[in-house]
Formats: structure tokens, sequence, C-alpha cells
């Protein structure tokens, strides 16, 4: 696998789905955890300071 292989945000939205349901196969949460360790990563944003 590439270095820059990242899953779509559709598919880390349906592989989280598939985590928090109780019916779903250790089989499936397996596969689901894999892809949410392949999704982009979320933007920084920059902390805002007070005055």
């Amino acid at each position: 696998m590439a270095k820059n292989e990242k899953s779509s945000k559709e598919l880390s939205s349906l592989a989280g789905k598939v985590l928090q349901q109780k019916s779903s196969t250790q089989a499936a949460k397996k596969l689901a955890g894999s892809v949410l360790t392949q999704a982009p990563d979320k933007p920084k944003t920059p902390a805002k300071r007070g005055k």
C-alpha cells in the first residue's frame, strides 16, 4: 500500500456507523477499524487566544 492512500470521508463515516452497531460482526468491526486508521486527518485549527 502506498504511503499516501487514504479512505474517503464517506467510507470513514460508514465505518464509524459499523463500529457503533451492536449487531456488527467481529470481522466487520475489524475491517471498519482498518478503514478508520486510513482516514484523512482533520485539519488543525489554530487555538484562539484571549487578550
